[in-house]
């Protein structure tokens, strides 16, 4: 299969576009084609080895794709050939910069008709991670304000859209150029990082939801009410230290199931969730790719279309 994979931990000079073995399906597995993966905040911190990870070269990064199943591992009886799905990767597993995956049966959803490869590989982690953080961490309520961090983001531009959807109040920060942008999404409120600092306008709301990290997460607790709650995941692995003993510091603890895949789809399919803008790669940039990734500035979704 063709595959774009690092050949070490470091830059984007490691990335090799070429062969490497198929992989097979085991037991309880299925293989699949992929079509469509996208590329992730996590990938560029992977190629890095900043997670500490034991990687094995070739190693292949990316985390969500969207695909046909190809074949069946022993045991797997949910699943046909041909069938249409999409998904993340278990936890510690990478491996979706390449032309087939071999995964558990139990971790990937149906794609609806309607939505194409790259759609459904684009909302897959970024809506497994927003409904994680907004829904079940912060158990969002119906006319609660939140402040949403880096609002022109995937993870963030999914978790707009469904604040509003739950009947929050949004405000959200974002550069000058990508407040038309957000505004599209439906916040309510729009914070211009480079002109207004967030702490000095907002105060007293119910929620904050950081994917920027740094000292901006760190100004996040001074803007809750009494009660408030935070949740992070830009900030490591823990939640971070919080300054008061009043409000919740919370990290998402991001698994991987079935069902929160399938919530997605219900949204999309509802006109809840809209999918973001997406910018098409060949496999072959995956090293382009992750530079774009890695300088934090780009809005929306980049996806390699690998069939």
């Amino acid at each position: 299969m063709k595959a774009a994979y690092i050949t070490a931990a470091g830059g984007t000079d490691k990335f090799v576009y070429g062969d490497l073995p198929d992989p097979v399906a085991g037991p309880g597995e299925v293989l699949i084609d992929i079509h469509a993966a996208s590329v992730n905040g996590a990938d560029y911190k992977s190629r890095q080895n900043a997670y500490g990870h034991q990687m094995t070269f070739p190693y292949i990064l990316g985390r969500d794709f969207s695909g046909v199943v190809s074949a069946l591992g022993e045991g797997v009886t949910d699943w046909r050939v041909g069938d249409e799905v999409f998904g993340v990767c278990d936890v510690g597993q990478e491996g979706t910069y390449c032309e087939k995956i071999a995964m558990k049966a139990s971790l990937v959803a149906r794609k609806p008709a309607a939505m194409s490869h790259a759609d459904a590989a684009a909302l897959a982690l970024i809506g497994l991670t927003a409904l994680v953080s907004v829904e079940d961490t912060l158990q969002l309520r119906k006319s609660e304000t939140i402040l949403i961090q880096g609002g022109a983001g995937g993870v963030a531009g999914f978790a707009i859209e469904l604040a509003r959807h739950i009947g929050a109040k949004v405000i959200t920060t974002c550069s000058a150029k990508n407040i038309d942008y957000v505004r599209g999404l439906g916040a309510d409120e729009i914070i211009d990082y480079n002109a207004v600092d967030f702490a000095e306008v907002v105060n007293n709301i119910d929620c904050v939801f950081d994917t920027v990290g740094g000292e901006v997460a760190r100004k996040a607790f001074g803007v809750l009410r009494p009660g408030g709650r935070a949740a992070f995941i830009a900030s490591g692995m823990k939640p971070l230290e919080s300054p008061r003993a009043d409000v919740q510091s919370l990290r998402p603890n991001v698994g991987r199931d079935r069902e929160h895949l399938e919530r997605i789809a219900e949204l999309h399919a509802a006109g809840a969730i809209t999918v973001p803008e997406i910018t098409l790669f060949e496999l072959s940039q995956a090293a382009k790719a992750s530079e774009i990734s890695e300088a934090r500035h780009l809005r929306g979704k980049l996806v390699f279309k690998i069939r």
